[in-house]
């Protein structure tokens, strides 16, 4: 029980202190969740703390991911005029972007000779961590390696997405919203909404629809290409 609210209190305590230097420093590469995962590897690492004993204690943080999810309804539901005028482009655009994400990690994967257990967990990174492990579980992969690649995709596209925004020229902010929301779910869009409640709005559809979208056509891919 001591062990157990160590490791929360710990993690939480790390993602203040990460949250406090994104403050004073607001940069892409020290974004909180970044600066807490990686600083809570190294002191795992160092301490010789296997990750089954510290997610004794995490997984109780990882509780609160759905009810997290959930009440990006809010900003959602706010700006339901936008998303209405934008719905069409919306559900276009999320659609594309869904089987890029899917089919690039897939061909990639198998051009690399990937074993077939890896890829099917890669499928579904894009979208949130309980519809990719599902999918992953329900096309043959491993959903706790699921949930790896999805913490990648999310960190990753936080982090690099306002350099390819200013790499490609893209400019419009709802377009920037829903990529991000299509490419690195619930973890983009908690970093959009530091900018606007409308890009949060946009991002948590694009997520929303993503989910939907892989979770009909992951496995179709799987059936077509083995």
């Amino acid at each position: 029980m001591i062990n157990v609210l160590g490791f929360i209190l710990l993690t939480i305590l790390m993602y203040l202190g990460a949250k406090k230097l994104y403050e004073r420093f607001p940069f892409p590469f020290t974004l909180p969740i970044l600066v807490s995962t990686f600083c809570m590897v190294i002191i795992l690492v160092l301490a010789g703390i296997p990750y089954e004993t510290y997610y004794s204690g995490g997984r109780w943080i990882e509780l609160l991911l759905g009810p997290a999810v959930v009440a990006l309804a809010y900003p959602l539901y706010r700006q339901m005029k936008m998303l209405k005028e934008h719905l069409y482009s919306i559900i276009i655009s999320v659609s594309v972007g869904a089987m890029v994400g899917m089919l690039s990690g897939l061909l990639l994967a198998m051009m690399l000779g990937i074993d077939k257990e890896l890829i099917f967990s890669l499928i579904p990174k894009s979208v949130t961590t309980p519809v990719a492990m599902d999918v992953a579980l329900a096309i043959g992969g491993i959903p706790p390696l699921a949930a790896v690649f999805v913490m990648v995709a999310g960190i990753g596209g936080a982090v690099l997405s306002p350099y390819v925004y200013k790499w490609f020229k893209i400019k419009n902010e709802i377009g920037k919203a829903i990529g991000i929301g299509c490419a690195s779910h619930a973890i983009g869009t908690a970093k959009v909404l530091e900018n606007s409640e409308s890009q949060g709005a946009a991002s948590s559809i694009a997520m929303t629809i993503s989910a939907v979208i892989v979770s009909i056509i992951g496995p179709v891919l799987v059936i077509i290409f083995y």
